[in-house]
């Protein structure tokens, strides 16, 4: 009997899972954490499998560990048939037109933002680049004032932090001000309308319980958003420094991959399977299950295991390879699966693809040093609070 214990929180996981990941796929890929009470599935074909049976494993109950969020009107914690109407609710967001529109807008905004170190010997490019970018794309989607777009960061950050790093109260302190920003939004707009998403989410009609028609008031409009801006840039900034780490431990990806720049589409998924920034996903079961001859009691929160489903063996072909030629045919569950794969998907696609080419087209020679970023715990991501850089010299 395995006696291996799973803490994502703890130090040394949130360094390097991977090789405890490893570990549960092949000696307990039904984990029971009694002590942070969590069951958890590792292996690729059983992720997949809870992520598309909603009706056994429930989102209401909160995706993190704590569940703190569970109650909150929320698209990510909404199962089957509540989850169709507030998906059809948050898609008016993320229009094809929409998105399309914004892919000047990306590549100004990551030229800015690349030139800005030109001269420069050194730059943090986490502080610089890899949270500003998706920033201010989620905030001009969503139209958030320019002037607490930093402040909408932080205060995410300080929601999902875990670990040492955490601080209960400031994480409170954060989720409250973040919901009153969005509300004083939301009656903004109630008041002076305009042509942008608050106003279309509040001019929109939605079902109640009882099957009648309403619409949101601004509580339910600053929680669709906190949701919005959060996920929206939390996850894309990770994924580019995540990135950036991976092609540094590749180095021969890395030059294959700015010797041909068509190949950035695909160095994207591979960079996105490798190390996926969301690392795991919760559910609630609703009855018990029996997987691999253990069963998960009625009510556990379990825990979908996102990273180590994309280095299973079983699934890929030398899954701790980063490798650019890979073929993923559309196995990959980084984005999420099933009903609530990530609605922002394109846009996310979208960003990196084209830091990566404006990236490499002005600092062919850049370096990095990820042995001395600070990498906190979160409650499901996984990523570097800082990433120094050397950009070298501007092509």
């Amino acid at each position: 009997m395995s006696t291996l214990t799973y803490n994502p929180y703890a130090p040394e996981n949130v360094q390097d899972p991977y090789p405890l990941f490893k570990q549960m796929r092949d000696e307990v890929p039904v984990y029971h954490n009694p002590e942070m009470k969590f069951w958890a599935l590792s292996r690729y074909d059983d992720v997949c499998m809870a992520h598309r049976d909603t009706k056994r494993f429930s989102s209401a109950g909160g995706v993190t560990i704590e569940g703190a969020e569970a109650g909150m009107p929320l698209l990510i914690l909404r199962d089957p048939p509540d989850h169709s109407w507030h998906k059809g609710l948050v898609t008016k967001v993320f229009t094809p037109g929409r998105m399309a529109s914004l892919e000047p807008f990306i590549r100004a905004t990551a030229i800015e933002l690349l030139e800005a170190m030109n001269g420069k010997d050194e730059v943090d490019f986490v502080h610089d680049f890899t949270v500003e970018l998706p920033l201010s794309v989620i905030c001009e989607l969503i139209e958030i004032p320019r002037e607490i777009r930093r402040e909408v960061h932080e205060r995410a950050n300080a929601v999902v932090v875990r670990g040492s790093d955490l601080d209960d109260q400031a994480a409170m302190k954060a989720m409250f001000e973040q919901l009153q920003v969005f509300q004083e939004l939301a009656a903004d707009r109630r008041a002076n309308p305009r042509d942008d998403v608050i106003t279309l989410l509040i001019n929109t009609e939605v079902k109640d319980e009882d099957g009648g028609v309403r619409r949101l008031d601004d509580t339910e409009i600053a929680t669709h958003f906190i949701e919005l801006a959060t996920a929206g840039h939390e996850t894309v900034a990770k994924a580019i420094a995540n990135g950036l780490i991976a092609l540094h431990h590749f180095p021969e990806q890395r030059a294959r991959i700015q010797a041909d720049p068509s190949l950035i589409p695909a160095a994207v998924e591979e960079l996105l399977r490798y190390d996926p920034p969301s690392q795991l996903q919760g559910r609630t079961t609703t009855e018990d299950v029996t997987l691999h001859g253990v069963t998960i009691p009625a009510g556990s929160k379990t825990m979908l295991i996102t990273a180590a489903a994309t280095r299973d063996e079983r699934a890929f072909e030398n899954p701790d390879v980063y490798d650019v030629g890979r073929s993923l045919d559309q196995r990959s569950v980084y984005f999420g699966f099933g009903i609530h794969k990530c609605l922002g998907i394109h846009l996310a696609r979208l960003e990196m693809r084209i830091a990566l080419e404006e990236l490499f087209r002005r600092y062919p020679d850049y370096r990095i040093d990820p042995e001395e970023s600070h990498r906190p715990a979160f409650s499901n991501l996984r990523g570097v609070a800082d990433l120094r850089m050397w950009p070298g010299q501007h092509a």
